[in-house]
């Protein structure tokens, strides 16, 4: 059984349309005008039990949307949604039992008592029985450092401190499925680095499930082995962190300081039968791009190496976040689902070798700019 599957969800809000001028306005009082904004497009997407999903995308893609109908906050407009086999929105006293929830920007902790009422209050909320909550709370407390702190009111914690506690708050029931919503915002690097170790034992000793959305690219790399891209409330990839940087990174660059000048004919030359491309910044630097899985570098190095005398030697490698940020600049990633869509690809499969297909939907024309303002109004006075 899948943990998550999602077959063409969709969300619409209401939005008042408001007039311009004085007289707009008294008439906005009397007869208001609505449009609706589609913040989710008809997504297609299944997530194995035990699996680290990354869920990305730009401020207003419809990340934190999904996030909000895959815990039961939000009713979608239309679609199927089965969390542990269950509908969220229908099913919600057996559904909050299996799931673990945190927003890093809104708190489940009581915020004038001391952290260790707030977890006893969880309990009953959850109905944990006292041994396993004993059991459950000795071994976060000691994995997440929080012994010093249990006492502590929640207002005076640090970020980092509260932070902790609201990952041992979503875990005391033991939930086989952990929804993550930019859970790393604000940290210091050393903060980062905990909590993603932490999540990461947690994730191999119980086979939690964990859907993360962040904007830190290094939380993916650290913790994901695949990623779902959401853009204009379509999925533009599906598929695993590698095929990303294979498809789309340029690969990694050798940077060589040369010694005495040499022809760029010559070295050129050296590498003639391999698939790389050479530049030169000047008469002692030179540049080789060598593509993702096609080309061995140390081959490439083999060669250069035994030729020519090199001071110095880098290896830059395409970085995540510049790759992303060139999909979304260019939307080459959609242009790929899109054929895949038109190919028939199954929607609800994931496809560990490129992006997945959501249906003719997903490769729909993104909505124009000027929406997403209306649609952040719109999420806030839906609740969301």
């Amino acid at each position: 059984m899948w943990a998550i599957e999602v077959n063409k969800l969709r969300k619409d809000f209401r939005v008042q349309q408001n007039r311009e001028g004085l007289g707009g306005a008294l008439r906005d009082l009397f007869k208001r005008e609505y449009r609706s904004i589609t913040a989710v497009n008809e997504i297609s997407f299944r997530i194995p039990r035990g699996e680290i999903c990354g869920y990305i995308g730009e401020n207003g893609a419809g990340k934190s949307t999904t996030i909000k109908m895959l815990t039961g906050i939000l009713v979608p407009t239309s679609g199927e949604i089965s969390v542990n086999g269950l509908v969220p929105y229908k099913d919600r006293e057996a559904f909050v039992r299996g799931i673990g929830v945190v927003f890093g920007q809104r708190s489940q902790l009581w915020w004038d008592i001391g952290v260790i009422e707030s977890f006893r209050l969880l309990k009953r909320v959850y109905r944990v029985n006292e041994q396993d909550f004993r059991k459950r709370l000795d071994e976060l407390v000691d994995r997440l450092q929080l012994a010093d702190i249990l006492n502590r009111p929640v207002r005076k914690l640090s970020l980092g401190q509260r932070m902790r506690c609201e990952l041992a708050a979503s875990l005391l029931h033991n939930p086989s499925i952990l929804f993550l919503d930019e859970p790393t915002i604000g940290l210091d690097v050393m903060v980062k680095a905990e909590i993603r170790d932490f999540l990461k034992s947690m994730n191999q000793r119980y086979e939690t499930t964990i859907l993360l959305t962040t904007h830190d690219l290094q939380d993916i790399e650290a913790l994901c082995s695949r990623v779902i891209m959401l853009d204009d409330g379509n999925i533009i990839y599906d598929g695993g962190l590698e095929e990303l940087k294979t498809r789309w990174g340029r690969g990694k660059e050798i940077v060589l300081q040369l010694s005495r000048p040499a022809e760029p004919d010559f070295l050129s030359r050296l590498t003639v039968d391999l698939n790389v491309e050479w530049s030169m910044e000047n008469d002692l630097v030179a540049h080789i791009w060598v593509p993702f899985g096609q080309t061995n570098v140390s081959e490439v190095l083999g060669r250069v190496v035994g030729a020519v005398e090199i001071e110095d030697i880098r290896i830059i490698e395409t970085q995540t976040d510049d790759i992303i940020r060139e999909i979304y600049k260019t939307g080459h990633a959609s242009a790929d689902h899109a054929e895949l869509a038109a190919a028939g690809v199954d929607p609800l499969a994931p496809q560990k070798a490129g992006p997945s297909a959501q249906g003719e939907s997903s490769a729909s024309a993104a909505q124009p700019a000027g929406q997403k303002q209306d649609l952040a109004a719109a999420k806030g006075s839906d609740g969301a």
